[in-house]
């Protein structure tokens, strides 16, 4: 008999990772909150439970792949959690070390066997468990009450609401906390009473004759259940006594829907068409309005423009069905800080704001790594030691902030510290010694960005697990602006630094100037633009090779892009600007003029013979022409490779 076929089994592999990625992000969630409650205090009871079933899931569907070594691993801290939630194991430093160890290390299990590379060797790991494991239960056995928790009782405690009460502020949700601390809340139902009101029947294992005295008179009404105790299962509250745990029950009905991202990208690729088609139909119409009476010509306008705005609203759509938080990046961080803090003996605290802000899944599979380099550097070069922190007057814990926000059409990714800071100066002599190119002068934020992105340049003298090999800054900023993105800095000495990275929300389709020189025609993403203006060419002024224009009081370099391209453009007393960067970067790009705004489909230059420095990728008017999308950034920092003058004076 033959084995199923090859594609049902891919399908089924990706239907694996999908879901082993969601259970692990849960666990990391939950891992979160149970760090504060280390040696002894009560873990929060839904935490414990929601870990328990994630890694109980995890360990069901590596079983059904046959990824033993997932499996294996998974059970072993399964039974951990499961110890944890029967009070049978006491949660330690070293424990919940391990547990986040066995999660990072179940991660790159599944993670190899997704990309076909090596598993990892597991056995130490589930041997470590093993040992903290054991080491949790003796500790319980000392510190638990001289009943044993098989010899609880079980207790059905009613807790019946009223005004009065609720002025107290007694209300479900603190009954339900005091008796978690009094006993383990094992079921709680709603009941209905006599009088029509509305009673919640909690089933506690609790010991001693009197556990539920202290809550007397907060509308509490408790009966020990005969016969039974804590490890029997009793037919309680309706329940038969055959029904499983609460944490065995099947999930709630979900409104979700799992897509392959592929089918997605088909999808935006429709729309893309859709959009290309009404651009055409908008020039065929353009050209019969002479033909056509006026009134019929309004009616097929308002059609036209019906159209368009729902291809607009179904584009849209599309692209939030790709939005993903990021806090998907975010949720990883906690435990690198906590790990690389632990190895440099520094004392770092993880602040994150923004993580519900949405970002395209292709953009948050690709700024993973950068964020992840970021953050290490933050730890390896910004946090100081905790003496240093004090005797600099701080205090001996560094913060590195997380921020994500929106700000229209594009995404802001923030990294701060409150660290040491960079000196611009102390790097500028560093990379002259290493044969760095360095501007002449004070070097501001734009050239010490370029400093530290320089390939193989970096500011320690050994790479070590923290920090990187002088590659990684100039692997951020690539990717960056693969994305389309642009990549800032800002630094105080002493005071800390700031990294940010604006990143379009998706790639796919975006709005777009038109703008054209001399015969020639280009789109600039609208995101890049910050001002539009029309100036004079004859109020430039030149310094050296270089021209600028007074901007609100402020000189800004001024390039045309006729001269960038080396194109024929008449000689024009009127020109437009497009204002791109703030602050000392902002430059102006001079074109002959502007012919209007478009949605424009992406098409990106992937093949490296054709792909230069300030174009970014192609789009389809609706004529048919073809026309490239420029890449503004880029135009800049060419720009500034190209000559020391330029760069001087950009």
């Amino acid at each position: 008999m033959s084995g199923p076929p090859i594609d049902l089994i891919a399908s089924f592999m990706d239907d694996y990772f999908a879901e082993s990625e969601e259970h692990l992000t849960s666990v990391r969630r939950c891992l979160l909150l149970l760090e504060p409650v280390l040696d002894g205090a009560d873990p929060p009871t839904a935490a414990v439970e929601e870990l328990f079933r994630s890694f109980h899931s995890l360990k069901g569907i590596s079983a059904m792949v046959e990824l033993r070594e997932a499996e294996r691993l998974a059970h072993e801290m399964e039974a951990c959690l499961g110890a944890m939630r029967d009070q049978r194991f006491v949660l330690s430093g070293p424990a919940f070390d391990a547990l986040v160890e066995g999660t990072n290390l179940l991660d790159r299990v599944i993670a190899a066997r997704r990309s076909g590379a090596a598993i990892p060797e597991v056995g130490q790991q589930i041997a470590r468990m093993a040992a903290v494991f054991a080491e949790g239960m003796s500790q319980a056995a000392v510190s638990s009450p001289s009943a044993p928790e098989a010899a609880r009782q079980l207790w059905k405690v009613t807790f019946t609401p009223s005004p009065a009460l609720v002025a107290r502020g007694v209300k479900v949700d603190t009954v339900r906390a005091r008796l978690s601390q009094i006993g383990r809340i094992d079921s709680v139902a709603p009941s209905v009473t006599a009088g029509g009101g509305i009673a919640f029947d909690f089933i506690v294992a609790a010991s001693g004759d009197r556990p539920f005295a202290p809550l007397a008179g907060d509308g509490i009404a408790c009966e020990r259940l005969p016969g039974a105790t804590a490890g029997d299962v009793a037919d309680v509250a309706g329940l038969s006594a055959a029904a499983p745990r609460a944490i065995d029950a099947p999930p709630a009905e979900s409104n979700f829907v799992r897509v392959d991202l592929s089918r997605l990208d088909d999808l935006m690729r429709l729309v893309g068409d859709l959009v290309v088609s009404r651009a055409r139909l908008e020039e065929g119409l353009l050209r019969v309005e002479r033909f056509m009476p006026s009134v019929e010509w309004r009616r097929l306008q308002q059609e036209t423009e019906s159209i368009e705005r729902q291809i607009r609203d179904l584009r849209e759509g599309v692209m939030r069905v790709r939005l993903v938080p990021v806090a998907k990046i975010f949720r990883r961080m906690p435990f690198v800080v906590r790990d690389l803090a632990r190895d440099s003996e520094k004392r770092v605290q993880l602040e994150m704001s923004g993580q519900a802000t949405e970002i395209d899944k292709f953009l948050i599979e690709r700024m993973m790594d950068p964020i992840l380099h970021l953050v290490r550097n933050a730890v390896s070069h910004g946090i100081e030691a905790p003496d240093e922190r004090v005797a600099a007057g701080k205090r001996p814990e560094g913060t590195i902030r997380l921020a994500a926000t929106t700000v229209g059409e594009s995404v802001v990714l923030e990294i701060s510290d409150d660290g040491r800071g960079m000196d611009a100066a102390a790097i500028a002599k560093r990379a002259r010694a290493a044969g760095v190119p360095v501007v002449e002068g004070d070097v501001d934020a734009r050239a010490l960005l370029d400093l530290i992105c320089a390939p193989g340049f970096s500011t320690r003298d050994e790479a070590d697990r923290v920090s990187g090999r002088g590659v990684g800054m100039a692997v951020v900023r690539e990717t960056v602006q693969d994305l389309g993105g642009a990549l800032t800095v800002e630094t105080t000495v002493g005071r800390g630094t700031t990294f940010r990275a604006v990143l379009p929300l998706t790639l796919a389709i975006t709005d777009a100037l038109i703008v054209h020189v001399g015969d020639r025609t280009f789109a600039v993403p609208q995101t890049s633009v910050h001002e539009v203006g029309e100036i004079d060419p004859a109020s430039l002024r030149a310094i050296e090779s270089n021209e600028l224009m007074m901007h609100r009081g402020v000189a800004v370099p001024v390039v045309r892009l006729a001269r960038l391209f080396s194109l024929e453009a008449p000689p024009l007393t009127r020109m437009h600007v497009l204002l791109v960067g703030t602050g000392q970067g902002a430059v102006g790009i001079l074109v002959d003029r502007i012919s209007g705004q478009r949605e424009i489909v992406v098409k990106t230059l992937s093949d490296p013979l054709v792909k230069v420095a300030g174009v970014s990728g192609a789009t389809e008017l609706g004529d048919g022409r073809l026309i490239l999308i420029l890449d503004v950034g880029g135009l800049t920092r060419s720009l500034r490779r190209r000559s020391p003058r330029i760069r001087e004076a950009v």
